[in-house]
């Protein structure tokens, strides 16, 4: 089979996968963090296989770029999940009926801090993809970063729609 019709059959497969995934995810909160984990890992993965397709990667670009992709984005998932508690305790904070602004302050902090680990990570990526795509791709992957996640959004809403109305029944 030529490398075409074997990505598209990929990327047909992660789509599905990525459909699936949304609709789970509209039906409400995991009690399990892996099914989180492994929804986060099939949206990367479907993102790789699409950026392949979008840029026109060559298998030698694929194996450079994609072991770098996984582990700055496994990086910065980590990086979120230490930081949904602390902006977990930050809104207590917030709310508490006598806030503690020496408590916020260390709280804001650290939070912020959080967000530059990320934003380092996303500037990584970005170095890394500069020094290793051409200027057509680095412009095919600008197009490509925002049309990828407008489409999740998307996906997303309309795997939610339905899961509201039922919920509405009830």
């Amino acid at each position: 089979m030529n490398r075409k019709g074997t990505i598209k059959r990929s990327v047909g497969t992660a789509l599905a996968l990525l459909t699936f995934s949304a609709a789970l995810m509209a039906m409400g909160p995991f009690p399990q963090v892996r099914n989180k984990e492994r929804i986060r890992e099939n949206l990367l993965t479907l993102r790789l296989l699409r950026m392949t397709q979008a840029l026109d990667l060559t298998e030698e670009q694929s194996a450079k770029i994609y072991p770098t992709i996984n582990r700055i984005e496994k990086e910065k998932m980590d990086i979120q999940r230490q930081l949904g508690p602390e902006i977990e305790g930050l809104r207590a904070a917030v709310l508490a009926s006598k806030p503690d602004e020496a408590d916020i302050a260390a709280r804001t902090g650290r939070v912020r801090e959080f967000r530059d680990r990320i934003k380092a990570k996303d500037d990584e990526l970005e170095a890394f993809l500069d020094a290793n795509l051409t200027l057509i791709q680095k412009a095919k992957y600008l197009i490509f970063s925002v049309d990828f996640y407008r489409g999740l959004g998307q996906v997303l809403d309309r795997a939610r729609r339905p899961a509201l109305a039922d919920r509405r029944e009830y």
